[in-house]
């Protein structure tokens, strides 16, 4: 049974993370004809089109597609419950549905780094992933450019960058564990 819930709970992690992808490629207004953004869009499309009619963007955000994650959390925390057979209520999977959003999110940019940092060393700069990765990316890493410059050619703000959304995750996680 472990087997069909690391698979479950992988299965709804990944495409938690390709609906929150979508949200962070609109904010950073990232290129929407690249083969990763259409292939983001696609996969999420048949749901937040339909959604989209019904709620309205608020501020910028799009709330459909980020409440479209939200209800795949809630699901995910559902179908696990069902599949060990653990009662569950109605508060315990609103809370755990948002703590796996905000889970979800660190993970996402945790791998949007590691990937542009591993693309930078291996790609000549033609790679459309890498193009995307860079849009996205760039936002958190220009700041911490602007103290930190490169030190002989090797930039460490990528570093400096993953460890303080390490210290951040592990901050968020303890005050939700005092809280819970």
């Amino acid at each position: 049974m472990n087997a069909f819930n690391f698979l479950v709970n992988t299965l709804f992690d990944l495409y938690i993370m390709v609906i929150l992808l979508r949200v962070w490629l609109q904010v950073a207004r990232a290129d929407f004809y690249n083969p990763f953004s259409q292939f983001i869009v696609k996969a999420t499309q048949p749901v937040v089109a339909p959604l989209r009619r019904m709620i309205p963007s608020m501020g910028g955000w799009d709330t459909a597609t980020i409440l479209f994650a939200y209800v795949v959390a809630c699901l995910k925390i559902v179908t696990l419950s069902l599949m060990v057979n653990a009662s569950f209520n109605l508060t315990m999977i609103a809370v755990s549905g948002l703590v796996i959003l905000l889970t979800a999110v660190f993970k996402i940019i945790f791998w949007v780094l590691v990937l542009r940092a591993i693309l930078s060393w291996v790609s000549r700069g033609n790679n459309p992933i890498e193009a995307v990765m860079h849009q996205l990316s760039e936002p958190l890493l220009a700041p911490v450019r602007r103290f930190i410059p490169p030190i002989g050619g090797l930039d460490l703000s990528m570093v400096v960058v993953l460890l303080g959304l390490q210290f951040v995750e592990i901050l968020v996680n303890d005050l939700l564990s005092k809280l819970f």
